[in-house]
């Protein structure tokens, strides 16, 4: 049980930390607060946040095989694989995002020249759709626990 607890723990420590940076995305990319600073914040929020996110994956799988009720439990619900399928949604959709980032960042140290409003707006709109969709998934996680699905 002290092994199952700590599972738990760690998951969730990983989730709180994904979400608090997705929101920090969400927070710093706008264009009326974008500057140097807030572009380099962006890449290390990034950053963190990719490192978040698969610290929630490795947790997850850790749970799902050395979890009290076993990997036979989760694999066969299919909770489970809507709860994987989101993750990986949200896992393609920040591809777009980590790059702009980057590029953003690369442009930022070459010459000083900040994206144009429009490209910000469009980012910015994927953070949020990452968001919102990561705010589903504990909603299948709760019905899962609790062993809707089976």
């Amino acid at each position: 049980m002290t092994l199952e607890a700590i599972l738990a723990y760690l998951h969730l420590l990983a989730i709180l930390t994904m979400v608090v940076f997705i929101s920090s995305e969400a927070a710093l990319c706008r264009i009326e607060w974008l500057n140097a600073k807030a572009v380099e914040r962006l890449a290390k929020v990034d950053l963190i946040y990719g490192i978040a996110a698969l610290a929630v994956l490795a947790t997850g799988l850790v749970r799902t095989f050395l979890g009290v009720k076993g990997s036979a439990w989760y694999w066969t619900n299919p909770l489970l694989h809507v709860k994987v399928t989101l993750f990986v949604i949200v896992g393609l959709i920040s591809i777009f995002p980590t790059l702009t980032f980057r590029r953003w960042l690369r442009a930022q140290r070459r010459g000083g020249a900040l994206p144009g409003a429009e490209e910000v707006r469009r980012t910015r709109r994927l953070v949020m759709v990452q968001a919102h969709l990561i705010a589903l998934i504990p909603l299948f996680a709760v019905f899962l626990a609790r062993g809707f699905g089976k």
